[in-house]
């Protein structure tokens, strides 16, 4: 009896870390668990992309271990849960990648659908997407990476540079808000990340 109690604990150990472990790999497979290398010029795709980059690494570990409570958090009545945050975070990344992919924005909306799970995926690969793009041909005429909004018959064009003060810096904004909420619910930023190196500190 004692020996099938003492190989019981041991499954059970072993599944615990197999889970664990499963799960790291879940994680590290998501894009930016730590900064791409940096380009070896300087042009304006590759400058722009980097930009991006930067955002996704923060993106990455300000979402990193976010709790249900976390996700349901606000500061005030007037102000957006944390939940909410992501959905316009994920809107935003949606701007910046249609950009250098050369399409339009027709204001399809899908976030309400999304799990949290899936809303930090989609984000994420819309940030890479978009670096990786910008870092191709495509990034090469940065005149032809507008933002296009189509509505029926209507469309209105702005050029890569409205991408940079607006959706861009928005992201970065709201992304320290969501730094700044879950240190308000009990679940602070890792304390282990260098958004100076991009990557995580030993």
């Amino acid at each position: 009896m004692k020996r099938f109690f003492t190989c019981l604990i041991f499954s059970i150990l072993f599944m615990q870390e197999t889970t664990a472990q499963n799960s790291d790999a879940r994680e590290s497979d998501l894009p930016y668990y730590q900064i791409p290398e940096y380009p070896h010029t300087y042009t304006a795709g590759n400058v722009s992309a980097r930009m991006i980059d930067a955002l996704g690494f923060r993106y990455y570990w300000a979402t990193e271990g976010l709790r249900e409570e976390d996700l349901k958090f606000k500061p005030s009545e007037m102000a957006r849960t944390t939940r909410e945050t992501l959905d316009h975070i994920y809107g935003l990344s949606r701007l910046i990648v249609n950009a250098p992919d050369r399409k339009p924005n027709d204001g399809s909306k899908e976030k309400s659908e999304l799990t949290f799970q899936q809303l930090r995926e989609k984000t994420l690969q819309n940030f890479k997407r978009a670096s990786d793009l910008l870092k191709s041909e495509n990034g090469k005429d940065m005149e032809k990476n507008k933002i296009v909004y189509k509505r029926d018959e209507n469309t209105t064009e702005y050029p890569f540079w409205n991408l940079i003060n607006g959706p861009i810096a928005d992201a970065i904004w709201h992304v320290g808000q969501v730094v700044s909420f879950r240190r308000s619910s009990g679940n602070p930023f890792n304390s282990k990340v260098s958004v100076f190196n991009g990557k995580l500190r030993k």
